[in-house]
């Protein structure tokens, strides 16, 4: 198993998940409750599109949560813990 760590797959699958955590950071910040409350946010309560959008704001966390601890799972493996 610890060749497979240290495999380009491995590699790959960190870099996958980094790129997917930071996408899923911003469509969770965008999809939160504080974005109408901005003033550049101010008429997003009233865009259909929008509206529908905020409606999977905690299913973007549950999927960030996931991605986050498959990330950190590989991470370790190939790394090892720090310290």
């Amino acid at each position: 198993m610890d060749a497979f760590f240290h495999s380009m797959i491995a590699a790959r699958i960190i870099f996958i998940f980094s790129i997917t955590n930071v996408v899923l950071v911003i469509l969770v910040f965008l999809s939160c409750r504080c974005m109408p409350g901005f003033k550049f946010g101010h008429g997003l309560m009233q865009n259909k599109s929008y509206l529908k959008f905020y409606k999977f704001h905690v299913y973007l966390w549950l999927i960030l949560f996931i991605s986050v601890l498959i990330h950190a799972f590989f991470a370790i493996g190939m790394l090892g813990f720090p310290g």
